[in-house]
């Protein structure tokens, strides 16, 4: 399973978890995610996406149900997601909620955060937020060092981007905590598929 989630990138938990909310072909999936703006936080390209599928069937994470063909349209084959597919995609964003070295990761992993409990997910962010807080204070004390020194300002405008940043991302988690302890922030999976997500899924299909 370790080695598994090691070898997935971005694109492919985004793959993985698509199937998980239905079997697909590529083509689909790749219009699906570029409907959702998905490119936002991953490159989508068809040869990315294709080769993505096929090095997750490879590791035995999707497999193939079926090869349709349409009038002149070239064959489509359809993939579903294995159960280790499944847990996979599950451990790795697990693990990259905490991490705040991989900005890249986080912001997929927290677009898929809701394949994960609540109680859960503010548990991986509690301790995400600590190792924020953590850098915080010890790059302002390196500021604070810094200017006791006499370092001019203008060597230390990464430093002061760095902890405005941080300011930034701890006071935003500090207000998702909040939102994802009140019982009116809907969490999971929607008991009906929407209206808009049906129209989504249709269109992709075309």
């Amino acid at each position: 399973m370790k080695d598994a989630v090691d070898r997935l990138t971005p694109l492919g938990v985004m793959v993985l978890a698509l199937l998980d909310e239905g079997d697909m072909h590529p083509y689909e999936m790749i219009r699906l995610m570029r409907m959702r703006r998905d490119d936002r936080l991953v490159a989508i390209t068809n040869g990315t996406v294709y080769h993505t599928v096929a090095r997750l069937e490879r590791a035995g994470l999707v497999a193939e149900v079926g090869v349709d063909r349409e009038g002149n349209r070239p064959e489509r084959t359809t993939y579903t997601v294995t159960d280790a597919g499944a847990s996979t995609v599950v451990e790795w964003v697990r693990r990259e909620l905490t991490r705040t070295d991989r900005p890249a990761e986080f912001r997929v992993a927290l677009a898929e955060a809701h394949n994960l409990d609540r109680d859960e997910v503010v548990a991986l962010l509690s301790a995400r937020r600590e190792s924020l807080a953590a850098a915080q204070a010890a790059l302002a004390d390196g500021h604070r060092f810094a200017r006791h020194k006499g370092v001019p300002d203008q060597y230390l405008l990464e430093v002061e981007r760095d902890e405005a940043m941080l300011a930034a991302d701890l006071a935003w988690l500090d207000g998702l905590l909040a939102r994802l302890d009140r019982s009116d922030f809907a969490w999971g999976p929607a008991s009906e598929p929407s209206e808009r997500y049906l129209a989504q899924r249709k269109a992709a299909r075309l």
